[in-house]
């Protein structure tokens, strides 16, 4: 790991292309319109960003569209699509430490989570996906003996895809990797509030061998951008990660155009269940992480913490014992545990879910109101909030910031009555020494994961998705290929 001075030293030496990047070359938008991208830890400049539209769009997915039909990438060897994306990997590997900066830079990530977790993470989805192209069989069904009946899984043409700016390198990868292994060609439009990574990995692409075309990539905003990818007649697939109540527009908008398939990973509001046999140390340890890692800024963290009321003193203390590691601070410098929120907006968006807590009856323990300064960054405190329940408007609802509602319960039936009083269900965590109890309430919760023991653990085999409001489909493993392609059935008379 660099020094606080080396990376300081790195990230002033970097400079910013963000041009939209369609057919291989970074062009300007149509409109010539730009928007600023801030660095959330200074307010300062970063680079002008191209805002594309619907006339952006438009050319990208009719150039994606011609060169998926020329077969240059569709059709291709599976081996030599392989071998492209792996010396990709290799790039993105070799400029870990230039990635790692970018998305610092662009949404106050701190560097030791771009360092251990995002970046070797996106390294491992490219990897692991291009590996899978050519280990995935084709079917035979079992039909009579006069005919023969072959299934195949075939590219379905043009993807869209829409990503956050929590996880800017992370997420862009998880959506790309899978749907470019496939066979399609892809049109991206990353978060305008953290699009400089993604840039830069389609630049990388080109130079790992991929044909100009098949990955552009158009920063912009989400009513003009994206709005203009989910309605366009030439997308064959959507696939989005970011807010529930986005989500639901783009399932309108498929049904207004083409009724493209639209895949989801929406809001959460995950909760966290500590049973009075749980480790309480390491229970503390994983619910502080659970909240305050990436400053909260986390689609699966675990802001609702439910503790059994037996245990509940002894663990509030523990809790605030291990809160105390988590620091603000300058996301560039390897000691800081928490950087900046992603922007102005996200911050207010903090300030009014304390004060809400607060009118509600709720008692701030730890943190509190933020205490912006201006040109100082938009830095939030971690928060933990107790005398919580599920009536308050701050649990019910999706915050996206270091801010935990704290509640008790007394029996396991009211334990899960309460993880599952939510519209979401994405992610959830269980703390108990008591196997039987592990798999019982990890059966019942109503959610598309589920930690025991644990929080936020699995690697690119294991699936990666929600329920009810958080969505469908998933990211990550073998399933995910499962979203960007068609199946055919070839039924042959003998």
């Amino acid at each position: 790991m660099k020094t606080y001075s080396e990376w300081q030293a790195l990230s002033e030496s970097l400079t910013f292309n963000g041009q939209a990047f369609i057919n291989g070359q970074f062009q300007p938008a149509v409109s010539g319109e730009t928007f600023p991208s801030i660095n959330p830890t200074t307010e300062q400049l970063l680079t002008d960003v191209a805002s594309c539209d619907a006339a952006d769009v438009n050319i990208a997915v009719a150039n994606a569209r011609e060169v998926f039909k020329s077969g240059v990438w569709s059709e291709m060897h599976p081996r030599q699509r392989k071998q492209i994306i792996l010396k990709w990997a290799d790039l993105i590997e070799q400029h870990k430490d230039e990635f790692a900066v970018l998305d610092t830079l662009d949404m106050g990530k701190s560097i030791s989570e771009m360092v251990n977790i995002d970046v070797p993470d996106a390294i491992d989805c490219f990897r692991w996906t291009a590996e899978c192209i050519d280990k995935v069989y084709g079917e035979i069904a079992p039909t009579g003996n006069d005919t023969l009946a072959m299934i195949h899984h075939e590219p379905v043409g043009v993807v869209g895809a829409i990503t956050p700016w929590n996880y800017p390198l992370l997420m862009v990868s998880w959506k790309i990797a899978p749907a470019l292994a496939a066979g399609n060609c892809v049109v991206l439009k990353p978060s305008e509030k953290a699009p400089l990574s993604a840039l830069r990995l389609a630049e990388l692409a080109i130079e790992a061998g991929m044909p100009a075309g098949v990955l552009n990539v158009l920063p912009g905003f989400g009513h003009t951008a994206g709005k203009a990818l989910a309605l366009h007649m030439d997308v064959n697939v959507l696939a989005f990660t970011g807010s529930t109540r986005v989500a639901g527009m783009l399932m309108a908008y498929a049904g207004e155009s083409n009724m493209k398939r639209v895949w989801l990973e929406a809001g959460g509001k995950s909760p966290n269940l500590v049973f009075a046999d749980a480790d309480i140390k390491k229970a503390a340890a994983g619910a502080a992480s659970a909240i305050f890692a990436n400053q909260g800024e986390v689609c699966i963290a675990c802001s609702r913490l439910y503790v059994e009321k037996s245990i509940k003193e002894e663990f509030v203390a523990a809790l605030i014992e291990e809160a105390a590691r988590f620091r603000t601070g300058d996301p560039l410098d390897p000691a800081t545990t928490m950087g900046p929120m992603v922007d102005g907006t996200q911050l207010a968006t903090v300030e009014r879910y304390v004060r809400s807590a607060q009118e509600e009856g709720g008692n701030v323990l730890v943190g509190g109101l933020p205490e912006y300064e201006e040109g100082k960054g938009f830095f939030a405190k971690p928060t933990i909030i107790d005398n919580a329940h599920n009536g308050m408007t701050f649990v019910k609802e999706e915050i996206f910031g270091p801010v935990l509602a704290v509640c008790e319960f007394e029996t396991e039936e009211e334990a899960i009555e309460l993880a599952n009083d939510s519209i979401y269900g994405l992610g959830a965590a269980v703390w108990t020494q008591n196997l039987s109890r592990a798999h019982r309430v990890s059966r019942k919760i109503e959610s598309g994961m589920v930690w025991v023991n644990t929080w936020g653990e699995g690697d690119t085999t294991v699936p990666f998705g929600g329920v009810k409001a958080s969505g469908n489909g998933r990211d990550k493993s073998l399933h995910a290929l499962e979203k960007y392609t068609d199946i055919k059935n070839v039924l042959i008379r003998l």
